[in-house]
Parts: structure tokens; C-alpha cells; sequence
């Protein structure tokens, strides 16, 4: 009879880029032969996949690995808080490894350590495109690591390093891999999604006996030919996005763009360091919609960034109704341990939440408007999830959990990853209601 393998608990902080680090680790683990634990008290070791961006962040990932110990007590630490192993072991000194970000052999290691197994073929299973921490239907592709960029509030280059481009061939054969176990969405994710290859000096490599720069209009291009939706994030508006906007025009590639702007006025942005010059930003944002007037461009924003003034921020909202994005999410800044803008000052904790809430008014007034306008067509709905009320899913301008739901009441006998055409009946300022139609 065969012995039940040790089970290593998950628990993955932060971000997209992070939750793919943690479906590497556990694909390997499941290779070797690991269980996966869906709980502390099943688990013979617990893995803690951190975030270290903001310092609440930090506090976060710190409480959690509290939380792993007080009800498992082996715990391993990774991800981007890993890079500060003395402040983890000073508030939990009992933890048995701390690795950094993509540090899946040494995570690997120390589980070995903590929970040893025999390698058993019986267990050593593991399903098409690897283990995943998302819905069955959709998946993170992850093309490169790192960053280039030197904004003064981030410090993701001192945690990931440079940017770090994956070969083109390789991406494209994960995505094809993905699409083969069952994929119906691709989210490329990356730090710099638009510096795709710029490290590579855009290398060319082979895939399905073709050559495909690693560029990002040539990925596009090969993830096109998969026959599934492909949706990108953290783009930045280099010129090189306009290569980018045909492909969603012609219906290859999901019409939508999520791009951190993180805010407009151009003395916030010569103090962040980044981009200034908004009045170009906009004349492309008007050149993407003349090209594909069903673009949807999502979007995050700072208030209260060191320096940020009243005027400031009177121009970040009037620019939002100029460029009316489609979403937007808001951050009220926060100092964050070894960033550079820390030394420019600092704005009162309740100017930053009186802007936040006129920011949120603004992109409520912005979206409802947006949104009201797709009412009465017709579009095709993913769905998410489904219960006796119905069915819940995404259009192709919604990006699971960071934008709108499209409810499509009564149509419980759908399942998740169907995708159906349905007319868009009624909107808020955050979602639609839809019909589904007969095919």
C-alpha cells in the first residue's frame, strides 16, 4: 500500500506576478510528489509567498506568517519580503527558511528538509500547464521579471532586480500548454509589460517553426493564434503600444489596456519620475480609440504622493474626464521602506483621504457614463462562476477581479469557462446586466 504523501499549505500574498511564483513552486512540488494542504492543520509544512511592496503590505505578510505558525508551526518564507530576512526572523524567529522572490529551488530545498518524501511515480503526477491558483478557465502568463524604471515611490527594482525578458519560444509554449489544459483567458502580467525584450534586444526565437521576435507585438501576434481571449496588464504608454492597437481592432487580441498612470499633473509625475508630458498621453489615448473605438483602458492612480497640491490634484481629475477611463482603482500613498520619495515630504493623512474619496466620486461619474454607452449591444460574456440565481461573468472590457461582473439572471445551467453572446440590458458604475441569446 502506498504511504500518503507529506502535504505542503500555500498561502500567496501580493500580486499577479507573485501568484505565478507560487504555481511554479507548486507545480514542482506536486512533480516531486507533494500534497497539496488546503488547510494549516492538513499541512506537514506551510509556504508563505509574500508581498514587500508597501509597508501595510509588509505588516500583512508579517501577520501571516504568524498566523501560519500559531496553527501549523513549520513555516517556510518567500517572495519579495524574503529579501529582508532579519526583520522576518526578528518578529518570527521560529520560521525554518526565508528565500526571496523566484527563488523556487531554494524553496524547493527547504520543504525537502522540513517534509521529506521518497519520489513515488503513483504521486508524482501532475495535470496539463501545471498547477494553478486561478479558476480553471483563465491563467496568468508571466513574460518577464524585474524592472527598468526608476520611480521614486517603488522599490521593485531593488526586490526583483532589472528587467529580465523569458525567450519569446518559451512564453508562447507555456500559453499553447495552458490553452491544451483547458485555458479560455490569458492575463499576460510582467512588471513592464511594454519593455517586453528591450533587455534581449528583442532576440528572435522559434516557435511552431516560425520566428517571432521577443517583442511585444510579435507575442501578441503568436498568442493571437491560440484561439483564446488575451488581455494585457501593466502596460506603459511607449510608443511602441500603438504596434499593439490593429491586433485589437482585427478582434486578435482583447480590445483593452490596463496602464498605471498613477497620476497626470506633470509635477507629480517629474517627482515620481515618470513620464511627464499628459497632453501627449492623452493624443494617444485619442489615436488608440480612433484605431479601435471599443478599447477599454483601466487604470491606477496615487493621491496624496509627496508634493502632490491641491492644483495638483485639481488637474489628475479633470484629466480623468478628459481621458475618460474606463476603471480605475485608487491608492492613498504610502511611504514605503527604502523609497525615494520618502524624503520629498509628506501629505496629512486626512487631505489623502478626502482626495481619495473625490477621486473614487470622479471615476464612479466617469465609468457610470462609459459604461451606460455599451447598453443595448451585443457581446460576448466569460463566465466566472455560477449559482441558483444565475450566472456571472466578464466581458471582454472586464478583467477578473480588478474590474465590473456582467450578472446574467437565471442562467444557471451555464458552467465556468463557457463563453456566450448576451445583450447588455442595464449598467452602473461598475457592472452590466445582461440577456444571454440562443446561439
Amino acid at each position: 500500500m502506498r504511504q500518503e504523501p507529506a502535504r505542503v499549505g500555500f498561502v500567496s500574498l501580493g500580486c499577479s506576478k507573485a501568484l505565478v511564483d507560487s504555481e511554479r513552486i507548486i507545480t514542482r512540488l506536486r512533480a516531486e510528489g507533494y500534497g497539496i494542504a488546503q488547510s494549516y492543520k492538513d499541512a506537514d509544512v506551510v509556504v508563505v509567498n509574500t508581498c514587500g511592496f508597501l509597508n501595510s503590505a509588509k505588516q500583512h505578510s508579517l501577520d501571516t506568517i504568524g498566523q501560519a505558525i500559531a496553527e501549523n508551526g513549520k513555516v517556510i518564507v518567500t517572495g519579495c519580503l524574503g529579501v529582508e530576512p532579519t526583520r522576518i526572523r526578528e518578529t518570527h524567529p521560529t520560521v525554518l527558511a526565508v528565500t526571496g522572490p523566484q527563488q523556487y529551488d531554494a524553496v524547493l530545498k527547504a520543504v525537502r528538509e522540513a517534509a521529506p518524501i521518497e519520489h513515488n511515480p503513483f504521486t508524482s503526477l501532475i495535470p496539463p500547464g501545471g498547477l494553478k491558483l486561478t479558476p480553471r478557465h483563465y491563467a496568468y502568463l508571466k513574460i518577464s521579471e524585474g524592472c527598468n524604471n526608476t520611480c521614486t515611490f517603488c522599490i521593485i527594482p531593488q526586490i526583483r532586480g532589472k528587467l529580465a525578458s523569458r525567450p519569446v519560444g518559451e512564453v508562447l509554449r507555456e500559453a499553447e500548454g495552458l490553452v491544451k489544459a483547458g485555458t479560455k483567458e490569458i492575463l499576460v502580467v510582467s512588471q513592464d509589460t511594454s519593455a517586453y525584450g528591450v533587455d534581449t534586444r528583442y532576440q528572435a526565437d522559434l516557435w511552431r517553426d516560425k520566428e517571432y521576435r521577443t517583442k511585444l507585438i510579435d507575442l501578441c501576434q503568436g498568442l493571437s493564434e491560440l484561439g483564446v481571449w488575451v488581455r494585457l496588464h501593466y502596460v506603459y504608454p511607449y510608443p511602441e503600444v500603438d504596434d499593439i492597437i490593429p491586433l485589437m481592432a482585427e478582434g486578435k487580441i482583447l480590445p483593452y489596456l490596463d496602464i498605471p498612470f498613477q497620476h497626470a499633473s506633470p509635477n507629480v509625475l517629474k517627482a515620481m519620475k515618470r513620464p511627464a508630458n499628459t497632453d501627449k498621453t492623452l493624443d494617444r489615448i485619442r489615436s488608440w480609440r480612433a484605431v479601435c473605438p471599443d478599447i477599454a483602458i483601466r487604470s491606477s492612480f496615487i493621491v496624496g504622493f509627496p508634493t502632490e497640491t491641491e492644483a495638483d490634484f485639481e488637474y489628475l481629475l479633470q484629466w480623468m474626464q478628459e481621458a475618460e477611463i474606463d476603471r480605475a482603482g485608487c491608492f492613498r500613498y504610502e511611504a514605503v521602506d527604502g523609497a525615494r520619495a520618502n524624503a520629498l515630504g509628506a501629505v496629512p493623512e486626512e487631505v489623502k483621504d478626502e482626495r481619495f474619496n473625490r477621486l473614487m466620486e470622479t471615476q464612479q461619474q466617469v465609468s457610470a457614463r462609459v459604461l451606460a454607452r455599451r447598453v443595448g449591444r451585443t457581446t460576448q460574456v466569460l463566465v466566472d462562476e455560477v449559482d441558483e440565481e444565475g450566472a456571472i461573468g466578464r466581458t471582454k472590457w472586464d478583467a477578473p477581479e480588478a474590474d465590473g461582473i456582467t450578472f446574467l439572471q437565471g442562467e444557471t445551467k451555464l458552467r465556468p469557462g463557457d463563453i456566450v453572446t448576451a445583450r447588455i440590458d442595464e449598467s452602473d458604475e461598475y457592472d452590466f446586466w445582461a440577456t444571454k441569446l440562443d446561439a
